[in-house]
């Protein structure tokens, strides 16, 4: 545990049921408690039913000797529990033998001090010195970003947040498609009409560069087709680029800076942290793919077939009940991405010294990522000091249930597909009676439009495909982003109105059962977060602080906070910090702006 670090009610809890099972029957020490939260009390504690088995008594009778050996722990006086080392106030035994257990008032109080306390509202951070790298977005250089890349960035986004939250070192790459000869073509085509505008600077507002860039490909490649002369030169071009020719080398590089810039107006947009410091595209592994076809060959793992170079799977069977291969070097003499893929991982384990490596990657990319595992593994490259995950996920839809596409079949534009969502927030937020001033309405519809659709994204779990349904993202009611912003604002004028917030929390008051619910809902957070760090699942992270705004909504409703005596309007001020700083800590690790005012 770390300086910072308050340990949950339910970690506390499970510690005096473990202490408990040791007390009751030693030969069970060690035993996982089972705890959870419980409608029926505070927590359950479901190990008798798990255990009866194995201690050859009935489910019941165990549950029993649990409970009256952590009935002594607990003592007399069901408040001093800083004196007996547990928070336990009562005990009862129900149905086949599950263990309801109730906290003390006095732990109640203590944890809402504690966590307040602390500038990392009390949670631990179980990823120190995990050396981790997150790899995800992954756009084609002189392409635009489309729907097909939300879902990578908002998801790698996230986990890096919370990863990094949790104490890991998280160095995130952005693995760009920057190299191949398509830019041959291009560079080519550009340098042949030198008076047409691509630079950020020559173009009209709304035009992003790397759209000017795409038109010119597509230019490039019909002169390509019809002129065979020009296909000579382009080539020529693919070769001179790849050789290193400066004046071929000096435009590429331009290309790419320009497709950067443009990628960058979409994450800070998007509140995405990549920058350009965080991208190691596939020329970046370009000189290093000979070495490593070379230690395959070695090694004997990569192997002649039909004029290539292969690696083939001794695990994988394609559905002809052959091995699947890995292609690492074309009939030509050239690489493909398989090989680059290879090199990437090699590079991430041996120069960056990763732990752990996580590719946000659709799920459609499966079979490639095992397979370069696989050989990764056999290379010796991945060893058990370091491990490596495909973190893939679901499609984004239409209306229509298929691949989300615009009415004339082209894949939507990240960008307009903000621009819809922000469109629409703008009028949401207008409909409702404010008196924000046009420059305030303008920031907030860019937040709740921008937080909507990250947040339909990660509220939905990744392995699933989700519907792009911009009226219920932008929703004031529901499992929203927008619910949960507002839901901020609605806490933030509750202490704006409170004014001086710094009344110490009295821990002798009985709590109001809405109080109850919400402190348990608070204490939960820092488990919530060790659970996404350990299943990279962000929707948990969604359910939680969907869950514990309704808790705040029941206790706000329940429970007078300004116009109540001291120390209980002490207590509920600090319980509405609480929520607020949870909230806004939640939404900032999602990527959500947790704006004050709505």
């Amino acid at each position: 545990m770390n300086e910072h670090e308050v340990p949950s009610l339910r970690r506390q809890v499970e510690t005096a049921v473990s202490d408990a099972i040791s007390q009751a029957l030693p030969e069970l020490a060690g035993a996982d408690p089972v705890v959870r939260r419980s409608e029926h009390a505070d927590f359950q504690a479901n190990a008798a039913l798990a255990l009866a088995k194995r201690a050859r008594r009935k489910p019941a009778d165990l549950a029993a000797s649990v409970a009256d050996a952590l009935r002594r722990g607990i003592g007399t006086d069901t408040d001093t529990d800083a004196d007996t080392g547990t928070p336990v106030a009562s005990v009862t035994v129900s149905g086949p033998g599950f263990i309801n257990l109730v906290a003390s008032d006095t732990a109640l109080w203590r944890q809402v001090a504690a966590r307040l306390a602390s500038r990392h509202l009390g949670v631990g951070t179980p990823q120190q010195g995990r050396r981790t790298v997150v790899d995800y977005s992954g756009p084609n250089i002189a392409k635009e970003m489309h729907v097909g890349h939300l879902r990578t960035t908002i998801i790698g986004d996230c986990l890096s947040r919370v990863l990094g939250f949790l104490g890991a070192e998280v160095l995130r790459q952005n693995h760009l498609g920057d190299w191949g000869t398509q830019f041959g073509m291009l560079i080519e085509y550009l340098d042949e009409h030198p008076d047409v505008a691509w630079h950020h600077d020559e173009l009209s507002d709304g035009t992003s560069t790397v759209s000017a860039l795409n038109i010119l490909y597509r230019a490039a490649r019909a002169v390509f087709d019809a002129d065979p002369d020009f296909a000579d030169r382009a080539r020529r071009r693919v070769v001179a680029l790849q050789a290193g020719d400066e004046a071929s080398v000096t435009r590429w590089r331009e290309i790419v800076a320009e497709s950067e810039f443009a990628f960058s107006e979409i994450y800070q947009r998007l509140g995405v942290l990549l920058t350009a410091a965080d991208s190691a595209g596939e020329s970046f592994y370009n000189p290093w793919l000979p070495e490593v076809v070379g230690e395959l060959t070695q090694a004997g793992i990569a192997v002649e077939s039909d004029g290539a170079l292969c690696v083939f799977s001794a695990e994988i069977t394609g559905p002809d009940g052959e091995p699947v291969p890995l292609m690492v070097r074309k009939t030509d003499g050239g690489f493909g991405y398989d090989t680059t893929d290879l090199a990437t991982i090699r590079y991430r384990i041996r120069d960056l010294k990763a732990d752990r490596i996580l590719y946000v990657v659709d799920a459609r990319q499966a079979l490639h990522f095992q397979l370069i595992f696989e050989a990764a593994r056999r290379a010796g490259w991945l060893t058990d000091d370091a491990d490596v995950t495909h973190v893939s996920y679901g499609t984004v839809l239409g209306p229509d249930g298929r691949p989300f596409k615009t009415r004339s079949g082209d894949t939507v534009k990240l960008m307009d597909l903000l621009d819809t969502a922000v469109g629409r927030a703008r009028e949401v937020v207008t409909e409702k009676a404010h008196d924000l001033d046009p420059a305030e309405l303008d920031q907030i519809a860019e937040q709740a439009g921008i937080g909507a659709v990250k947040y339909a994204d990660l509220s939905t779990s990744r392995t699933k495909d989700y519907t792009f349904d911009v009226d219920r993202m932008v929703s004031f009611s529901g499992n929203t982003g927008v619910y949960l912003q507002y839901a901020h604002t609605r806490i933030c004028s509750i202490l704006r109105k409170a004014g001086d917030a710094s009344a110490p929390v009295d821990t002798t008051l009985a709590p109001h059962p809405a109080e109850r619910a919400l402190i348990l809902a608070l204490d939960a957070f820092g488990d919530t977060l060790t659970e996404v760090g350990q299943t990279l699942e962000p929707h948990r992270l969604c359910g939680y602080l969907y869950d514990l705004a309704k808790a705040f909504t029941d206790f706000y409703e329940a429970c007078p906070v300004l116009s109540v005596a001291q120390p209980t309007r002490g207590n509920r001020v600090a319980l509405c910090r609480l929520s607020a700083e949870t909230l806004r800590r939640g939404l900032n690790l999602l990527g959500i702006a947790a704006p004050e005012r709505m």
